[in-house]
């Protein structure tokens, strides 16, 4: 009885260390660059010091890197000898000042510290599998032998380019589809999401490698130039939006978070924990005032941007309102307007405007609601919700609005199959229908309304008719080799 006690004892331990975050640290002789330095790199250094961004002139995301010198005469990582190692001097505080690496960002703790200086002292040895020694950066893109599955497409703002994600990038076409004119290749394996910003001169991307890291990056699309990288979390991070004036990038992530950081320095703004489930989907307010988040846990939340406070609940808490997990948001780009009377006078006393909330998830019914409560709350209410839309096949995964938010578009799956529907706004009306093909992912309307871009599981882009749903273009956005083929 007392051996079993103490094996439930030490079980109980184990699930508690890793509930909340702690690991065991490695003994000196088992410390693997591959499972524990690797992992300290990519989460405090490779945002700064990869092939996009090299920072310095020094590189981290592969070991051969690791040994060279930058911008510096003295190298990177010496082994058997960490005071001569380059990365050990800019990790450690010197004459009481905070070191200089990571820079502006909180230092490494030491046991992080301490993992890296016994790992080179130890000979610094590399025991990355050779099933992962390939490097994937702007002198090695990825090779491409089937299409990917695409899980995000975008228009920019002035409709000339198309981005399309891909394994380690993303794409930037033509907004006709007509051809490739750049490619933008970073750390993140996956990418989940990108945004445009508001003027249309730099593209947000959200993603990274799951169960590893997540990241935030932000690129310079005239010149190509990766300008910011984040590192956040230990899972890939979802559904980025911009603020109204290009100053604020906010995401969502698996570890139940909302988050949002400066998008000029990278410093995080706000963090908030509502959410009991993967934050999927992130969108600001007009005017930035408030950010709007969609979770696993099936419920929309509101939460005030300059005090980081959790507001309100958008959706009904009641349980069974809505059917399943959210998985996708939009916001109407026009506000709309609510007259309220002055009974008194006679008269229309002054105009309440609000935001329109579009969601979609599990139960693939797109509802769309008023972001803020205007009537006293009731139990069991669902007071905020303006109307639903006729239910699509399976679950939608995409929502996108046109830009006058007449009319929006949502994408959808259901074993194996997929379909593309676009509503009018106010009445719910079908336009149009593009059914037969696979699984939706992402959806974007062009700015002028006219054609909707969807992409998905099969990795063809297509562009239709916003009006009839007939095809207008379709391609496969990444370049295959001669044997490749699409889905």
């Amino acid at each position: 009885m007392n051996s079993v006690r103490s094996l439930l004892v030490a079980v109980g331990l184990l699930v508690l260390s890793v509930s909340s975050g702690i690991a065991a640290e490695p003994s000196d002789k088992d410390i693997s660059y591959y499972k524990d330095v690797r992992r300290i790199f990519q989460q405090h250094c490779q945002g700064c010091h990869q092939p996009a961004k090299p920072q310095g002139g020094y590189i981290m995301t592969s070991y051969t890197d690791l040994l060279k010198k930058g911008d510096h005469e003295q190298p990177g990582i010496v082994p058997g000898h960490p005071e001569q190692s380059m990365i050990v001097e800019q990790i450690l505080p010197k004459d009481g000042k905070k070191p200089a690496m990571p820079k502006g960002k909180d230092p490494l703790s030491a046991a992080d510290i301490d993992i890296i200086k016994k790992w080179i002292a130890a000979g610094a040895k590399n025991d990355t599998p050779k099933t992962q020694e390939r490097v994937v950066d702007a002198e090695h893109p990825p090779v491409y032998t089937l299409s990917p599955d695409l899980s995000c497409v975008a228009y920019s703002p002035d409709g000339q380019l198309l981005a399309v994600s891909g394994y380690h990038e993303v794409l930037l076409h033509k907004g006709d589809g007509s051809g490739l004119v750049g490619r933008l290749i970073g750390e993140s394996e996956r990418i989940e999401s990108i945004a445009f910003s508001p003027d249309g001169k730099q593209l947000a991307v959200a993603g990274g490698s799951p169960g590893r890291f997540g990241e935030i990056q932000i690129w310079d699309v005239a010149k190509r130039k990766l300008k910011l990288s984040v590192s956040v979390t230990f899972d890939t991070v979802y559904g980025v939006s911009w603020s109204h004036d290009g100053s604020k990038l906010a995401f969502g992530c698996a570890d139940s978070t909302v988050r949002a950081i400066d998008s000029t320095s990278g410093k995080q703004v706000l963090y908030q924990g509502a959410h009991d489930d993967w934050v999927l989907g992130t969108v600001f307010s007009k005017d930035s005032t408030f950010l709007v988040s969609i979770s696993r846990d099936r419920s929309m939340k509101l939460t005030e941007v300059a005090t980081q406070r959790f507001i309100d609940n958008i959706t009904s808490i009641t349980p069974g309102a809505l059917k399943g997990g959210l998985l996708a948001v939009a916001r109407n780009p026009v506000k709309r307007d609510t007259k309220v009377k002055n009974t008194a006078a006679g008269t229309d006393q002054s105009e309440k405007w609000y935001d329109e909330l579009l969601i979609g998830g599990d139960d693939g019914v797109p509802r769309l609601y008023k972001m803020h409560r205007t009537t006293k709350r009731v139990i069991g209410d669902d007071a905020n919700k303006v109307r639903e839309y006729e239910k699509m096949p399976g679950l939608v995964y995409a929502l996108a609005f046109s830009s006058d938010g007449s009319q929006f578009a949502a994408g959808s799956s259901l074993d194996g199959k997929g379909e593309l529907r676009v509503y009018q706004t106010a009445d719910g009306k079908v336009v149009s229908k593009l059914a037969g093909i696979g699984p939706i992912y992402s959806v974007s309307f062009r700015p002028d309304g006219q054609v909707v871009a969807s992409a998905g599981f099969e990795g063809v882009v297509r562009l239709s008719d916003a009006k009839t749903g007939k095809i207008v273009k379709e391609f496969v956005p990444v370049p295959l080799t001669k044997t490749a083929r699409a889905r």
